[in-house]
């Protein structure tokens, strides 16, 4: 299933702002979208236009080629679930029965819920922490507890695409983590997930696709590695930052740090990295579940494998596997990334000496 939009524009009536300008971009099923900007870039007028929620002033949403306004209702939201941001509610509802309330599309106007209704509600519940607080009135939680309630009444209806509005952003480290940890499972399984975020090392860690907003409608939309570029962010977001390895037991982490404000348009733009480089991955797997799906990736990437080498070691149940690149930068760190989300498997790259001199 795609989701796409073609040349979106947007402006409220009787103003001659424009919010949106012909942004264009799409996602299918097992990509993770981030809309990634500045406060007032328009991301929540943005999913709010892609959904119907909001009418495009001019261009279209499409689903599968099908454009939404032809869709009834009833369809689009079968397929579709949108988590807004939390805001305070005065409902009487407890945790567990707004949470049952995404299995309407389930149940009969006159029906009860069935044993699978509720399974399925409790299921969810437990993967996102929620059950300890399930007795609780939604008006007596916290923010960031109802940002989790709105986020499992969004997964018990099985979507086929989640619009999240920055699900993150009233939450702890815990359920920040949980919370991106749901939308990189939800993605392995197919769904394609889109949400709104300011942080760029969410949208750098999670996202294989971004787009990337500024006030005045300008806009990015590509491969994350392409997009997320400190000469982007110091242009949309108007601070200088540094994009680098965070290094872990088992893994190489890509972070952002802003470290300073951007002064004038004439400041210089940080070096930037060569177009290619020479690099080995290493990639420890845990089992052989994911060695078909590792095989898969490699093969994305054939015609820049210069080299490969592999063994098993039975007694720990483990294959190493050293993989030997010259490539794009930008193509290794996607690389690196699409294998650092797999369940079970430890990986680092390291680039050859001469990484930082242009060829």
């Amino acid at each position: 299933m795609m989701i796409k939009i073609d040349k979106g524009c947007f402006s409220y009536k009787n103003s001659s702002r424009q919010i949106l300008q012909d942004v264009s971009f799409s996602a299918s099923s097992g990509d993770v979208l981030a809309i990634l900007g500045p406060n007032g870039a328009g991301k929540t007028t943005l999913l709010r236009c892609t959904m119907g929620l909001l009418k495009w002033t001019s261009g279209k949403s499409l689903l599968d080629e099908t454009d939404f306004r032809s869709i009834s209702a009833k369809e689009l939201w079968k397929d579709l679930s949108y988590v807004p941001q939390a805001k305070q509610v005065s409902s009487a509802y407890t945790v567990r029965e707004m949470v049952l309330l995404g299995r309407s599309s389930e149940i009969g106007l006159f029906s009860l819920p069935s044993k699978e209704d509720l399974l399925k509600t409790d299921a969810v519940m437990e993967k996102l922490d929620l059950l300890k607080i399930s007795s609780a009135k939604c008006s007596e939680i916290s923010g960031g507890e109802l940002q989790m309630v709105l986020i499992a009444r969004a997964l018990v209806s099985d979507p086929k695409i989640l619009i999240l509005d920055e699900p993150e952003s009233n939450l702890d480290f815990k359920n920040q983590l949980l919370v991106l940890d749901t939308i990189t499972e939800l993605a392995s399984e197919g769904v394609c997930c889109i949400f709104n975020t300011h942080y760029p090392s969410h949208a750098l860690r999670r996202a294989n696709k971004t787009l990337m907003l500024s006030p005045g409608g300008r806009h990015i939309f590509g491969n994350t590695r392409e997009v997320i570029t400190e000469e982007n962010i110091r242009d949309i977001f108007g601070v200088h930052a540094v994009i680098g390895d965070i290094e872990s037991e088992e893994k190489i982490f890509q972070d952002v740090v802003a470290v300073g404000l951007k002064k004038k348009a004439s400041d210089p733009a940080p070096n930037k990295l060569p177009q290619s480089a020479v690099a080995t991955v290493s990639v420890i797997l845990s089992g052989t579940s994911m060695a078909s799906e590792v095989n898969r990736i490699f093969h994305e990437y054939s015609k820049y494998i210069i080299g490969r080498m592999g063994m098993p070691y039975k007694e720990a149940d483990v294959h190493i596997i050293n993989l030997i690149l010259h490539a794009p930068v930008t193509e290794i760190r996607t690389l690196t990334d699409k294998l650092n989300l797999l369940p079970g498997i430890s990986v680092k790259t390291t680039y050859g000496k001469e990484m930082y001199q242009d060829r």
